[in-house]
C-alpha cells in the first residue's frame, strides 16, 4: 500500500509517517520504481500500534521499547505492565498538577470583583514572583562575580569610612 493508504489504515498522518521513518521508529518503507513508498500489511499493524500508543500518552521513546517487546513473541508481559503502570504513574502525577491549577486559578478567580476597578488578585498573583524564581535569583546573587570597588566587603568599609589627610 502507499503512504496514503498506509495513513488512512493507521490514522496517522502521512508526514508522520515520513518522520516516523526519518526517526527509526519503523524501517523506511520499500520503493516502487517510480520512488513511491510502499508499505506491507506489518507496516500498517505497526503504525496503528503506534497510533494508539500515542493516544495513550506514550512518548517516542517509550513507544520505541513497546515495539520491540510488541514484536518480542518471549517477552515477559510483567515488562509490559512496569512500563504500562509507570506510564499511569506520571499520567496521575499530571492530573494533580493540573488539578492543583486549576484549584488556584478558581480561587484567584472567586476573589476578583470583576467589575470596572482595576484591582485584580488574578493579576496581582500572575505578577508575584514563583518560589522557583526566587531561589534562582539567590543563587545568582551569591554567585556574582565581585566587581572592584563596588561589590567587595574591603570596598564597603573605606566608603563607610573615608580617611582624612594628615
Amino acid at each position: 500500500m502507499n503512504i496514503g493508504q498506509a495513513a488512512t489504515f493507521s490514522g496517522v498522518s502521512a508526514k508522520m509517517i515520513r518522520y516516523y521513518e526519518q526517526i527509526g521508529l519503523i524501517p523506511k518503507a520499500s520503493r516502487s520504481d517510480a520512488g513511491y513508498r510502499n508499505y506491507s500489511a506489518a507496516d500498517a499493524h505497526s503504525l496503528r500500534f503506534i497510533r494508539r500508543a500515542r493516544d495513550l500518552g506514550f512518548s517516542v521513546e517509550q513507544i520505541s521499547e513497546l515495539l520491540v517487546l510488541w514484536h518480542d513473541r518471549e517477552r515477559a508481559s510483567a515488562n509490559v505492565k512496569a512500563m504500562a503502570l509507570q506510564h499511569v504513574a506520571g499520567l496521575n502525577g499530571k492530573i494533580a498538577e493540573l488539578q492543583a491549577m486549576a484549584q488556584t486559578l478558581g480561587h484567584l478567580a472567586d476573589h476578583c470583583h470583576g467589575n470596572d476597578r482595576p484591582d485584580c488578585p488574578i493579576l496581582a498573583d500572575l505578577a508575584q514572583p514563583t518560589a522557583d524564581t526566587v531561589t534562582k535569583q539567590r543563587t545568582q546573587a551569591s554567585h556574582r562575580t565581585p566587581r572592584f570597588g563596588v561589590d567587595t566587603p574591603a570596598s564597603s568599609r573605606h566608603r563607610a569610612a573615608p580617611t582624612t589627610p594628615s
